[in-house]
C-alpha cells in the first residue's frame, strides 16, 4: 500500500522573486542584444525567457486543512500540507485532498433487523482523510467509497440486532443507542481504513418499522408498555398487602384466621390493581356477616 510522505517543495515567495527578476534580466538581455545585434545573445535571452515561464508552472498555493498529493511522471514523489506558496518542478501533477471534517447522511434503507421485521434506518457519518495517498491511490473515488461503504456497514449493523429488546439482557437498535453507535463507528472504520479515511463519529439518525408493519408494531409496544406497567403495579400491590397484614399483626388491631386474610387480600388486590376508582361498602354486621 501506498502511505503518505512529505513532499519536497521550495519556498513560493522566495521563488517567485527570484523567477521575476531572472524574467526582468532576460528581457534586458534580450533589448540589449537587439541594440547591439548578436545573434547567440538574443537566442539565449528568449530561451532564459521561455524557461524562466515554464518555471512560473510549478507555482502552487496550500490552503489551509487541505493536502496536495504530488507525482512526477506518474509517480507518486508527496504530499505538500503547509499552508503558503510552494514550488514544485513544473512537470509535476498536483491533486488536492480536502482534509476538513465531513458529514454524510445516508438515505434511508429498508432492511429487515435481526428478527425478520422490515425497518428503515439511516445514520450519520462524521469523517475526514487522514492519509492523502491511500485517499487517492487505494480507492478509484475516495468519497463514493466512504457512501457506499457505511450504507453497507449500516446494512449489516441492522441485520445484526433487532428494533426492540425483548428482555434487559439483549441489545437492541432503538434502547441501546450508544452501544449501537460504537458500534457502528467500528463497523464503518474497519471498511474505511485502507482508503486513509478516518471515522470521528457515526450515529442513527432515523430508525423505524417500515410503514407495512408500523401499526401492527404500534400495537404491539403498547400491549407490552401495559403488561409492564402490570407488573410494576400488581409487585406494588403485593408489598402493600404484605405490609398491611404485617402491620394489623404487630399492633395487635384486629385478629383474622386464614379465611378472612384471603378475603382481605383478595379485597385489597381489588382495589389496588383496579383500573377504576374503589366504591365503599360500609358493612353494618359483624366481621362475619
Amino acid at each position: 500500500m501506498i502511505r503518505e510522505r512529505k513532499a519536497t517543495t521550495a519556498a513560493g515567495i522566495l521563488m517567485m522573486l527570484i523567477l521575476l527578476i531572472v524574467m526582468v534580466l532576460s528581457v534586458v538581455l534580450f533589448i540589449n542584444s537587439v541594440q547591439h545585434p548578436a545573434a547567440g545573445a538574443i537566442i539565449v535571452s528568449i530561451l532564459l525567457f521561455l524557461v524562466d515561464l515554464l518555471l512560473f508552472f510549478g507555482l502552487f498555493n496550500v490552503n489551509p486543512n487541505e493536502g496536495v498529493v504530488i507525482q512526477l511522471f506518474g509517480k507518486y514523489t508527496g504530499t505538500a500540507k503547509s499552508p503558503g506558496l510552494r514550488w514544485v518542478n513544473p512537470f509535476c501533477t498536483r491533486h488536492r485532498v480536502s482534509l476538513r471534517v465531513r458529514n454524510f447522511e445516508s438515505g434511508k434503507l429498508k432492511v429487515n433487523d435481526n428478527d425478520g421485521n422490515p425497518i428503515e434506518i439511516a445514520a450519520v457519518v462524521v469523517w475526514k482523510v487522514t492519509d492523502t495517498a491511500e485517499a487517492v491511490f487505494e480507492v478509484d473515488s475516495y468519497e463514493n467509497f466512504v457512501e457506499v461503504q457505511s450504507e453497507a456497514a449500516l446494512r449489516n449493523l441492522a441485520t445484526s440486532y433487532p428494533y426492540d429488546a425483548h428482555d434487559d439482557d439483549h441489545v437492541a437498535l432503538r434502547s441501546h443507542t450508544n452501544q449501537i453507535a460504537d458500534h457502528l463507528k467500528t463497523e464503518v472504520q474497519d471498511r474505511l481504513s485502507k482508503a486513509g479515511v478516518e471515522v470521528i463519529e457515526s450515529r442513527i439518525s432515523h430508525l423505524a418499522y417500515a410503514p407495512e408493519i408500523a401499526s401492527a408494531m404500534l400495537q404491539r409496544q403498547q400491549a407490552s408498555a401495559i403488561i409492564a406497567a402490570r407488573q410494576k403495579i400488581v409487585e406494588g400491590a403485593v408489598g402493600m398487602v404484605e405490609m398491611a397484614l404485617d402491620q394489623l399483626s404487630k399492633q395487635n388491631v384486629v385478629e383474622l384466621d386464614e379465611e378472612k386474610k384471603a378475603a382481605m387480600v383478595s379485597n385489597l388486590l381489588v382495589v389496588l390493581c383496579g383500573n377504576q376508582d374503589a366504591q365503599p361498602v360500609v358493612n353494618t354486621g359483624t366481621i362475619y356477616h
